[in-house]
C-alpha cells in the first residue's frame, strides 16, 4: 500500500511539472496548424527556428491569459478601446497607415509625421487612406494633453474620417513584469520592447477592416510626396503574385505593407511571442511562415526615418535610409504580366526578377542569335516610355551586347504559352541599354507584348537589370 502511495504521488508531481511544456506546444501546435490550414504550407527554415524558439520556457499562465479562443487565428482579438478622437467611416478605405506612440523622455515626432502624410497626399489620395493613431502610453494625462494638440491640428481630416486617435487600456495587457531576457538584454529593454510588441498587436487588431490594405509606419517619419500613387502602381504590378509583405524602406518597422486579411493573424502572432524578442525579428519570422520566403523592398524607399532620439530612454538614433526620395512619381508602372525567355536562366536570377522594382535582376547564360525574353501583359495597354537597363556596376561586360526592342500585338496560342504574332521594332540598344519614349504616339495599338530579341551572339553572361514600363492609362476592359 505504501509503494502505491509513492507511485500516485510521483505521478501528481509530474502532472504539474508537465503541465506549462505541454500547454506550450499546444499553443504552437495550433498556430502551425492554423497557419498550415489557411495557406497550404510552411516554409521548413521557418518551422526549425520556431520549434528553437519554443523550447525556450514560456510563461503559460499569460498566454492563457491572451488567447482565450487560441484556435481561432483568424478573429479579431476582444478589446475595447477607447476613442480619443474620430471614428471609423462604413466605407472601406483602399489603405490604413498605423502609427503607435509613446510618451518619449526627448523629442516629439508625432504631429510632424502626421502633418508629412496629409501635405505629401493630394486631394484624390486623401480619399483614400485613413490613419489611425495609437497614443499607447499608460499615462492618461499625456494622452489627454495630445489627443487635443492633435484635435488643434488636424481638426478637418478628423471631421472628414481620415484621422482616428485611439488608446487600448492598460488592463488588457499581458503582463510587463518578470519576463524573459532573452539575449541578455537587460530588464527594462525587455519590458519596452515587449510592450511594444502588444502596442502595435492592438493597433493592427483594430485597422483590420478598415481598408484593402495596412501600412505599419513609425512615429518619426517623413513621406515622399504622393506616395500613395507610387504604392498603388507596385501594388498593381504585383496582382497575380503571391506576397505577405512589401517593404518600402529598409528601416525597421517603417514602410512595411500588408493585406489587411492578415492583419488578425499578426496580430495574435505579436502578441503570442511579444516576450520573445523585437518587433521588425518578429515581422520577418511571420513573413517566413506564411511562405514568402525573401524580402520584397522597393527603390526608391517611399519613407524616411527624421526622428533623433529615440522613444527608448531618449537615446540617440541617427539612422537614415539613403535609398529615400522625396519625390517618387516616376516610379514605372509595369503592368501585371506573364514573362519568357529561351535564354538558358543561371541558378534563380529568373525572368521575373528583372520586371520587378525589387532590387534584383535576371541573369542568364551567353545568348545567341534569336534567343528572347518576352513580355506578355494580362491586358493590352497603352505605353507611354520603356526603359531597359543590362548589366550591373560589378559585371558591366553582362550586358546586351546587340539586340532589338519590339513590341507586338495579335496574341495566339502557343505550346509555350500565349505569343504576339505580329512585331514592330522601336529601337536598337546602345551600350546595353535602351530608352524610348512617346510610344504610344508611335504605336497605333495597344501593346500586347514587349520583346527583347538578341540579334548576335555574344560570349558574355547577360544580365537584364531592370524592365521600366510606365502606361498613359489603365488596362483597356
Amino acid at each position: 500500500m505504501r509503494l502505491l502511495l509513492k507511485y500516485l504521488d510521483k505521478m501528481r508531481c509530474f502532472r504539474k511539472r508537465s503541465t506549462i511544456p505541454f500547454l506550450v506546444v499546444l499553443i504552437t501546435f495550433l498556430l502551425f496548424m492554423n497557419l498550415y490550414m489557411e495557406d497550404g504550407y510552411v516554409l521548413e527554415e521557418d518551422k526549425r527556428q520556431l520549434r528553437e524558439a519554443s523550447m525556450h520556457p514560456l510563461n503559460s499562465e499569460r498566454y492563457v491569459h491572451t488567447f482565450k479562443d487560441i484556435t481561432n487565428f483568424s478573429g479579431t482579438i476582444n478589446v475595447t478601446y477607447r476613442y480619443l478622437a474620430g471614428t471609423p467611416l462604413p466605407r472601406k478605405k483602399y489603405l490604413t497607415i498605423g502609427l503607435s506612440s509613446v510618451k518619449r523622455k526627448r523629442g516629439n515626432y508625432l504631429l510632424e509625421t502626421i502633418k508629412s502624410i496629409f501635405d505629401q497626399s493630394s486631394y484624390e489620395e486623401l480619399k483614400e487612406i485613413v490613419v489611425v493613431v495609437h497614443l499607447a502610453d499608460f499615462d492618461l494625462a499625456w494622452c489627454e494633453s495630445l489627443v487635443q494638440e492633435i484635435s488643434r491640428k488636424f481638426g478637418h481630416h478628423i471631421i472628414a474620417g481620415r484621422l482616428l486617435v485611439i488608446h487600448a487600456p492598460e488592463e488588457y495587457y499581458p503582463s510587463l513584469d518578470g519576463l524573459k531576457r532573452n539575449y541578455n538584454d537587460p530588464e527594462d529593454r525587455v519590458r519596452f520592447r515587449s510592450k511594444q510588441n502588444v502596442d502595435y498587436a492592438f493597433l493592427l487588431n483594430f485597422c483590420t477592416n478598415l481598408s484593402d490594405f495596412y501600412m505599419m509606419l513609425e512615429d518619426d517619419v517623413r513621406c515622399s510626396r504622393n506616395f500613395l500613387t507610387a504604392l498603388k502602381k507596385v501594388v498593381t504590378s504585383r496582382e497575380g503574385s503571391y506576397w505577405v509583405t512589401l517593404e518600402f524602406s529598409k528601416l525597421g518597422y517603417i514602410g512595411k505593407l500588408y493585406h489587411s486579411r492578415d492583419l488578425p493573424r499578426l496580430a495574435h502572432f505579436l502578441l503570442m511571442f511579444y516576450q520573445e524578442m523585437p518587433c521588425d525579428w518578429l515581422l520577418i519570422h511571420f513573413r517566413g511562415l506564411l511562405a514568402q520566403k525573401d524580402v520584397i523592398r522597393f527603390k526608391p524607399s517611399l519613407f524616411q526615418h527624421m526622428g533623433y532620439y529615440s522613444s527608448y530612454k531618449g537615446a540617440e538614433n541617427k539612422l537614415k535610409d539613403d535609398d529615400f526620395e522625396e519625390d517618387s512619381l516616376d516610379i514605372p508602372d509595369n503592368p501585371p504580366a506573364t514573362l519568357y525567355t529561351n535564354i538558358n536562366v543561371f541558378e534563380s536570377y529568373d525572368a521575373a526578377k528583372a520586371y520587378s522594382s525589387v532590387d534584383e535582376y535576371f541573369w542568364g547564360k551567353a545568348p545567341s542569335t534569336g534567343d528572347f525574353y518576352v513580355i506578355v501583359f494580362n491586358k493590352a495597354t497603352k505605353i507611354s516610355k520603356i526603359k531597359i537597363t543590362t548589366g550591373t556596376d560589378d559585371r558591366q561586360n553582362d550586358i546586351l551586347h546587340h539586340g532589338a526592342l519590339e513590341v507586338g500585338e495579335k496574341l495566339v496560342g502557343t505550346k509555350k504559352g500565349r505569343q504576339c504574332s505580329s512585331y514592330i521594332t522601336l529601337g536598337e540598344f546602345k551600350n546595353g541599354n535602351i530608352e524610348v519614349h512617346d510610344v504610344d504616339h508611335k504605336i497605333s495599338f495597344d501593346i500586347e507584348c514587349v520583346r527583347i530579341v538578341v540579334t548576335a551572339s555574344q560570349k558574355e553572361w547577360l544580365i537584364i537589370r531592370s524592365i521600366s514600363l510606365w502606361t498613359t492609362q489603365p488596362p483597356s476592359q
